[in-house]
């Protein structure tokens, strides 16, 4: 892959990814076949001659894209003003132009979600970009003589030439948040750009620079019911731009209040009834079927529902091989399995996504508010919370009131600057060392996955504690989590996602309310639910939130009992040498005896059916100083 010459078309084909080589007749940017491959993309808008890569006029500029461009009419109506020919009518070819009058800075024109890749010839210059807050993935790697780009970690994984060692900083990251957090991937040596991010590549040195970032300062609000009324006109027209598609459309319905909101959104704006999707359990702490039926009965919408009863033995191999690094978060199977409905349907489907980051949804906001009357304990007191809240929390069941007073005794012995780190992470420092092995503890010293969100509280401009938490989740659990799980499961089902929420425009907005209109004691969500108020029923508004679970404690203990001590004990993950096999044991004995680990066991079973699907001789590389394994 790294030579002089073209790379082979066949292997072109099977790589699905970019190259841009630097040798010694110079820089060439491998575009046709496969720049268009590089960027996977639905056809969804100009789906007749919206093929790519596309050119400029003279052929000196080419791009390929990922994703939709939603203010593109009005880009192109600008462009064909200032003399620009356009061959296309959708939004792909905007790119070229539009690089042709700004250069790198062409991101701040762009509403919507993209990751995109321009190659300037005569400047012998490539500029990746992603969107403002990641809703589209782009991976790249670098030697500084050629670059490798693509929106799947397993096209670049084609080239035999590219290292295959597992990063045992993005392992212990993994561990922690359940996902691997940008810039870093699961493999040394292949990075992600971060969202609101640009990469420029000029004559083999590589520049990367942020674009984006809330600005979290409070403005002043003189009257809450012009600020409803705002929210209403921003949400009805960021619904109203991503419902244009040359492709059947519908909407995630769940019976919360964000994709309820943007259900009655849609249906405002729309000649024909909206499609709607819903999927239920057989359990009925997981079934929000109910709540879904009467948004659906109010606008008059062509309402799917589905109780699922998962094939976990065989849903499980299939999400690992779709997702390009291990990603632990369990709702990705309804995720999959709504999208799998709603794609014998629609082809392009909204969802609420970002309403809790942008007002305030979830119920651990109310908690970190609470937390600032609850002081630093003394160490022998807090060492005892802390192992009381641990029992307590693994033996109670998930939701109940005896699990809530465990997390609390966990959260009142953890320091106050690593409360929310702690509260959103699955694995503790602690519970990692534990569970290392010897070599892997050793190449871990000094690494701490807390700081992370250290650097996000620190680097946000939020003049309260809620806003820079806000601004932490928006800047890591949104796009490392979120984003990434509907974005693979959706893409595995041919269905295409949109988040009217995260509009950049009602999210620069929201970013400056004052903290009272999200957070108030223990209600979230105060000025959304005032301001959808009138689009949904009373009762809908009052539910406390769900969430998407799944009842991972009961799976692990009985379907999946069997899979668990086949995948984590055998000799194939023993033999990798990077966790105890006597602590693995113990976690899944000490989890069929009752107490609830879960979300930990779900972590690990995640990675090493990963690892079997996309890396199967990948091992974490030896390091001078520490013990072999």
């Amino acid at each position: 892959m790294v030579s002089t010459r073209r790379p082979d078309p066949e292997l072109v084909r099977r790589m699905c990814g970019v190259i841009v080589h630097r040798g010694p007749d110079g820089e060439g940017f491998y575009g046709d076949e496969h720049a268009a491959l590089g960027m996977r993309r639905l056809a969804i808008i100009d789906v007749e001659t919206g093929d790519q890569p596309v050119y400029s006029e003279d052929g000196s500029i080419v791009a390929v894209f990922n994703g939709e461009i939603y203010n593109f009419a009005e880009l192109r109506e600008e462009l064909l003003r200032r003399g620009h020919r356009l061959n296309t009518t959708g939004d792909s070819e905007c790119l070229v132009h539009l690089y042709e009058e700004h250069g790198a800075d062409l991101v701040h024109r762009l509403r919507g979600m993209f990751a995109f890749a321009v190659w300037d010839r005569d400047r012998q210059r490539l500029v990746l970009g992603r969107d403002r807050v990641g809703k589209k993935p782009l991976y790249w790697r670098s030697d500084h003589g050629s670059i490798w780009f693509g929106s799947e970690l397993k096209s670049l994984a084609q080239d035999p030439g590219m290292p295959r060692a597992i990063d045992p900083v993005a392992l212990d990251h993994y561990l922690t948040y359940q996902y691997v957090p940008a810039p870093s991937s699961i493999y040394e040596g292949v990075r992600k750009l971060p969202p609101g991010h640009v990469l420029v590549w000029e004559r083999g040195e590589v520049t990367v620079s942020r674009y984006w970032q809330l600005d979290r300062v409070t403005r002043p609000v003189l009257d809450v019911r012009e600020e409803e009324e705002r929210l209403r006109e921003l949400l009805l027209e960021a619904t109203r731009i991503r419902m244009v598609s040359e492709r059947p459309i519908g909407a995630f319905l769940s019976g919360g209040i964000d994709s309820s909101a943007v259900v009655a959104a849609m249906a405002m704006q729309s000649s024909e009834p909206v499609k709607t999707f819903c999927i239920g359990f057989d359990d009925d702490r997981y079934d929000e079927r109910h709540k879904a039926r009467m948004i659906a009965d109010r606008y008059g919408t062509n309402h799917h529902e589905l109780i699922v009863t998962p094939n976990l033995l065989d849903v499980l191999p299939r999400l690992a091989w779709h997702f390009d690094e291990p990603f632990a978060d369990s709702s990705a199977i309804p995720t999959f399995y709504v999208a799998q409905l709603s794609r014998q349907h629609v082809t392009v489907a909204l969802n609420g996504d970002g309403g809790d980051e942008c007002f305030g949804g979830y119920q651990r906001y109310t908690l970190m508010n609470r937390s600032r009357m609850i002081p630093a304990l003394p160490a022998p007191l807090a060492s005892l919370a802390g192992r009381a809240g641990s029992l307590i929390t693994e033996r109670s069941v998930y939701g109940s009131r005896t699990r809530r007073l465990g997390r609390l005794l966990q959260f009142a012995a953890t320091p106050p600057a690593r409360r929310y780190p702690h509260l959103m992470s699955c694995f503790t420092p602690e519970q990692k060392a534990r569970i290392y092995s010897p070599e892997l503890l050793c190449r871990l010293a000094g690494i701490d996955s807390y700081g992370l969100m250290d650097e996000a509280f620190q680097g946000s401009s939020a003049d309260t504690e809620l806003g820079r938490t806000l601004d932490v989740d928006t800047l890591t659990y949104l796009p490392g989590d979120l984003l990434v799980k509907v974005d693979i499961t959706t893409m595995a089902n041919s269905l295409e996602a949109r988040s009217p929420f995260l509009d950049h425009h009602l999210m620069e907005w929201a970013a400056g309310l004052p903290a009272g209109l999200n957070v108030r004691g223990s209600q979230t969500k105060v000025l959304l639910k005032r301001a959808v108020a009138p689009w949904l029923p009373y009762e809908l508004l009052t539910y406390p939130k769900q969430g998407f679970g799944v009842p991972l404690a009961a799976w692990l203990r009985g379907e999946l009992r069997e899979l668990a001590y086949d995948v984590l004990t055998d000799d194939t993950a023993r033999g990798r040498g990077m966790f105890r096999p006597r602590a693995v044991r113990d976690l899944l004995r000490r989890h069929m005896e009752g107490a609830d680990h879960g979300s930990r066991l779900w972590t690990l079973l995640q990675f090493e059916l990963w690892h079997r699907a996309h890396a199967p001789s990948a091992a974490v590389p030896a390091e001078a100083g520490c013990p072999a394994p």
